[in-house]
């Protein structure tokens, strides 16, 4: 009887932990559904250093697009020429990889692994994944 009875309650501590961490997943994949993906942002802010890069992303747009919650490709929009990528995030959203092959240069700088600063939106501020870098970038969800 005692044998049973630590089994249930392993299980349903078990069950307990499973079904925490899927609640929490479920919320943070709906505010990244609604708030970030399929959106349109601008570049508000892109530092590199001292150097402030923002003037070359004036015009642009940028569309992180939905495959699933974690990847899919990226849209970014230049005088009316469309470049896609494609971006990836961990788990957690704390975590987002821009990839953009052959892209014009200015465009280079976008192309890291990113950890969020802030999703205080409508702005996301990121920088460097792994590094103190004083690289830093701001966008605007339009």
């Amino acid at each position: 009887m005692v044998k049973y009875f630590i089994f249930f309650v392993l299980l349903f501590s078990i069950c307990g932990i499973a079904c925490k961490k899927d609640i929490k997943t479920t919320l943070l994949e709906k505010y990244f559904d609604k708030n970030i993906l399929n959106k349109n942002f601008t570049v508000t802010l892109a530092k590199d250093n001292t150097t402030d890069l923002t003037t070359n992303y004036s015009n642009e747009v940028f569309v992180l697009q939905k495959t699933d919650f974690y990847h899919g490709p990226l849209q970014a929009i230049k005088n009316g020429v469309t470049y896609t990528g494609t971006w990836s995030s961990n788990d957690d959203y704390s975590k987002l990889v821009i990839t953009l092959p052959n892209p014009p240069s200015e465009f280079s700088f976008l192309s890291r692994e990113w950890r969020f600063t802030s999703k205080n939106l409508p702005t996301l501020e990121l920088a460097p994944w792994g590094s103190t870098d004083p690289i830093v970038l701001h966008m605007r969800r339009q």
